[in-house]
């Protein structure tokens, strides 16, 4: 079943909890159905690699690892800060996104 998240693909993010925390980055790719994410360059694990096909050299890999969607906030850029996002519909009946600090709607 998958989960509503107000997180999407491209939002700027800050690591709240883990290894990575206070880390501003950017999320890659979403998996809905675990409630993960995956952000550019956090939650890096070394994977060794037996040498197959792709990968004739085989050795030491740097793997992305997920993290749970509830360990990392939007960054807003004006608030300078993680927030948490609310949903606001508009007079022509869109949805948008929108920061409850500061109130700037996030999707244009």
């Amino acid at each position: 079943m998958s989960v509503k998240l107000k997180i999407k693909k491209d939002d700027p993010v800050i690591v709240t909890t883990g290894k990575d925390k206070g880390q501003k980055t950017k999320v890659v790719k979403m998996d809905r159905d675990g409630g993960k994410v995956f952000c550019e360059g956090v939650n890096v694990s070394k994977k060794h690699v037996k040498p197959n096909q792709f990968n004739p050299d085989g050795g030491i890999v740097d793997k992305t690892m997920p993290l749970a969607v509830s360990n990392v906030m939007y960054y807003c850029e004006k608030c300078s800060k993680g927030v948490k996002l609310g949903i606001k519909v508009l007079e022509s009946g869109k949805k948008v996104r929108f920061c409850r600090s500061c109130g700037e709607i996030i999707d244009k």
